[in-house]
């Protein structure tokens, strides 16, 4: 079988598997199980030893056991209910075995008289006499019984037997792939083939094994083709040869004198960068990213400016509808000339045509709006920058597409307020260039972090009394909107009711659940000071910018982790005062917990806490990938595997400035998920 029926075998149908039908099929659907390729990656969590032979003199009641017995009598009781019974036996001694709800003629078939039989399960004993009740491991071959059987996370309604026969026959029919990394890699993996890595995966005497050759070996594949896939877009991109954009950095500088800040090194090092990829004559796709309240908005809005200038128009996305409006805000005090609208689900039908209508006439300079800005029908005149904010839900797929969109001439500036640690920069973000900024403004007072028990509430009462008091807003943050049994966390349906009653007419509540037109009067209401307190879950971690709200509360701290904390935080401190984050918990705190709350009262660098946060919490829940569903790897570990990226890296540097062809890794890229990316590859 050559590699490319390799792939397309690997990838194709589960209904292609013997004993596969729709139902099952469907059921592993479920767990984002779609072709042959993803089963490999359910690994085996721990095993049933079924291999070792026991005579019935020696059985151990309770235990999973295997016997290799001769039925000789059937009982068949015609009252009802009653279960159906073979007498089976051994030179040593007896045993039954015992079927409910099972018809006679089934188990005449499984259990033929006088015909050895290997059986497996679990023993019990009743009426002095040893018994299997509903065997399901029974074969008159033994060594369909006699191994050790792995056991995964399973979907409902698929037992371990069915699923130990799938992996079994797709294990059975794994094709040897011609291989494709060089003998000094290959050297740094003992040599171990793709085909007998995955076999060693699935050996149940290998589960956990995570720094053996097979398991490295199997994560560098992953690693490397995720940085092949954004080299491959790397260089597409660049090989884009688009109009120079023109600037006159006059107006650029003129803008700059008359805020009334400076901006920091970070910022003035990123513009710089991002104006000269605009001048270029390729196509920029650049991440900008940033701290909280390290100043990107600034940063894009200038990009954006010298974009008009040089005859462009530009559109600026946001991840909602008030932060669009905010960014436009913004703009309209910086900006007082040039022609500026807001286009979002709230604007009037007939806004909208006037507005579509004056993009298309390059009547517009600077469109402000949320995804809606994109949609097929929007035409722009002549569309030069295109700006995301928070754009970190965005796959690569999905950035590939994006860029694409806005023709060759139109580069695109990508925002991201969520620093994360570099490894995981190169996996997530490795086809764009990066600009970050980690300075913060120099008139920015740093926000004051403090742990409280929640047994002391009373204490935070009386500080959010004062603080409203003296005209500031306050964050309130639950986990949960409603109580939950299973989950000892505060809802924040239960502390909007509290709350309301000692500050009556000042408390609103939102949540994921609130419907969107009432979530945005909401925030509004909050933003013009109608409400003083706003008790919320973390959907409020992105996207809102509030100047007047200057504390944070958040119950439960112990159960976010340092990152989502970290943004939680970022909600205040930007305005004038000083701001205030609490962080409250309950009495029983792990050390993990102790370690995350103490390293966020130590620091508001948000690179050096997301650092420590994929350290104690791993990565894939740095960026809410766990909540989204986004999977980057199967088994490669930033943390645990860091060695292994570091050479990827250099592998793939190295490809680069010696332009060697990626052609030889289509298979590898191809099967890592990545088909939709590189499907011009030949």
């Amino acid at each position: 079988m050559d590699n490319n029926n390799t792939y397309n075998f690997l990838l194709s149908d589960l209904k292609n598997l013997k004993g596969v039908g729709i139902k099952t099929s469907n059921l592993l659907k479920k767990k984002k199980i779609f072709s042959i390729f993803d089963l490999l990656w359910k690994l085996p969590r721990t095993f049933t030893d079924r291999s070792i032979s026991t005579k019935i003199k020696d059985l151990k009641i309770g235990e999973i056991q295997t016997i290799t017995v001769l039925p000789y009598k059937y009982n068949f009781p015609r009252i009802k209910n009653l279960p159906n019974i073979v007498n089976c036996r051994d030179e040593t001694g007896q045993i039954n075995c015992i079927f409910f709800n099972s018809f006679e003629g089934y188990v005449k078939k499984i259990l033929p008289l006088e015909k050895e039989i290997t059986i497996s399960g679990k023993v019990s004993f009743f009426r002095n006499k040893y018994q299997i009740t509903n065997p399901k491991y029974l074969s008159e071959d033994a060594s369909i019984i006699k191994y050790k059987h792995n056991k995964y996370s399973l979907t409902e309604g698929i037992s371990e037997k069915v699923y130990n026969n799938i992996i079994k026959q797709i294990l059975k029919n794994l094709p040897n792939l011609k291989e494709w990394h060089d003998p000094k890699i290959m050297s740094k993996f003992d040599n171990v083939s793709w085909n007998n890595a995955i076999l060693k995966l699935h050996d149940p005497e290998n589960i956990g094994k995570y720094n053996s050759n097979f398991y490295k070996r199997l994560a560098y594949d992953e690693i490397l083709s995720s940085f092949l896939v954004h080299s491959d877009i790397r260089k597409k991109i660049k090989k884009i040869k688009k109009k120079r954009k023109i600037f006159n950095l006059r107006y650029q500088n003129k803008i700059l004198s008359n805020l009334d800040f400076n901006l920091t090194k970070d910022q003035y090092k990123t513009l710089n960068e991002i104006n000269n990829d605009l001048m270029s004559n390729q196509k920029m796709f650049r991440l900008l990213q940033g701290d909280v309240g390290s100043g990107k908005t600034i940063v894009a809005l200038l990009a954006a400016y010298n974009t008009v200038k040089a005859g462009f128009q530009v559109a600026v996305m946001a991840p909602t509808d008030i932060l669009a409006r905010q960014h436009y805000a913004t703009a309209k005090k910086i900006f007082a000339n040039l022609k500026m609208k807001i286009l979002s689900s709230k604007s009037e039908s007939s806004e909208k045509r006037i507005i579509k209508n004056q993009l298309s006439e390059n009547k517009i300079d600077i469109i402000f709006g949320t995804h809606s800005i994109f949609q097929k029908k929007i035409i722009f005149k002549n569309l030069g920058l295109i700006i995301i904010d928070e754009q970190h839900k965005f796959g690569v797929n999905q950035r590939k597409k994006l860029s694409d969109k806005g023709g060759n001439n139109c580069d695109v500036l990508l925002m991201s307020a969520t620093p994360i640690p570099r490894t995981l920069t190169m996996t997530i973000y490795g086809d764009m260039d990066l600009s970050i900024i980690k300075q913060k403004p120099n008139n920015r007072k740093e926000v004051k972090t403090y742990t409280k028990i929640e047994s002391k509430i009373s204490e935070v009462i009386q500080f959010v009394k004062k603080e409203i008091k003296d005209g500031n807003q306050i964050f309130w943050v639950c986990p949960l909107i409603d109580e939950s049994n299973k989950l000892d966390h505060s809802s924040a349906i239960k502390k909007y009711d509290f709350l309301k009653k000692i500050f009556p007419n000042k408390v609103a509540l939102l949540h994921g659940k609130t419907e969107i037109d009432k979530k945005e009067s909401i925030l509004n209401k909050f933003l013009s000071n109608k409400y003083k307190i706003l008790v919320s879950t973390t959907i409020i971690e992105v996207g809102i910018d509030f100047p007047n709200a200057n504390v944070i509360i958040i119950e439960n701290a112990n159960k976010f982790g340092l990152s989502q904390l970290h943004q939680l935080r970022g909600r205040v401190g930007r305005g004038k005062k000083q701001s205030s984050c609490i962080l409250m918990f309950k009495s029983t705190l792990t050390d993990n917990a102790k370690k995350r709350l103490q390293i966020l009262k130590k620091t508001t660098d948000g690179f050096e806490i997301s650092e420590e946060d994929m350290k104690i919490r791993g990565f894939g829940d740095i960026l809410g990938f766990k909540q989204s569903g986004i999977k980057i790897f199967k088994l490669a570990d930033p943390i645990l595997n860091n060695d292994l990226f570091e050479i990827a890296e250099n592998q793939v540097r190295n490809m680069e400035i010696n332009n060697i062809d990626i052609k030889k890794y289509k298979v590898l890229m191809k099967l890592y998920d990545q088909a939709d990316v590189i499907n011009d590859i030949v």
